[in-house]
């Protein structure tokens, strides 16, 4: 059986992304490893075992394209509406909170926030498929 161990990102400026990534999800650095032309930065909190990995690649100044084919990576908590006012205050400019309905009933609550290279990412609030 497969288990998914990471989410990688190429990002651009180590600083900035580390940053945002303690500030909205508290994630801390768990791993940095130097490499010639990279380094990997593996971030996690006592939440889960997964990780976020960034990637940044030495000599890069230009932004990513992201192009149309990136979609999200997804996170639950417990409370959407004091995680979305959380991220407002720290300035993390999250968009508004959206509720999807399936048969007349909530199926999910949500919002996205993008990280400093672009990367969407959806934070739901906890229940039903979303545990």
């Amino acid at each position: 059986m497969a288990k998914a161990i990471h989410a990688m990102f190429r990002v651009l400026d180590e600083a900035r992304s580390v940053n945002f990534y303690e500030k909205a999800f508290g994630l801390a650095v768990a791993d940095r490893i130097e490499f010639d032309d990279f380094t990997l930065i593996y971030m996690r909190n006592g939440e889960a075992d997964f990780e976020v990995e960034l990637t940044v690649n030495k000599g890069r100044s230009e932004p990513y394209d992201l192009g149309d084919g990136y979609g999200h990576v997804a996170v639950v908590v417990d409370d959407v509406d004091s995680e979305h006012a959380r991220f407002t205050d720290l300035g993390l400019a999250p968009r508004n909170v959206a509720q999807l309905e399936r048969d007349g009933k909530p199926f999910a609550r949500f919002f996205f926030v993008q990280d400093p290279d672009g990367y969407k990412i959806e934070v739901l609030q906890r229940g039903g498929r979303f545990v």
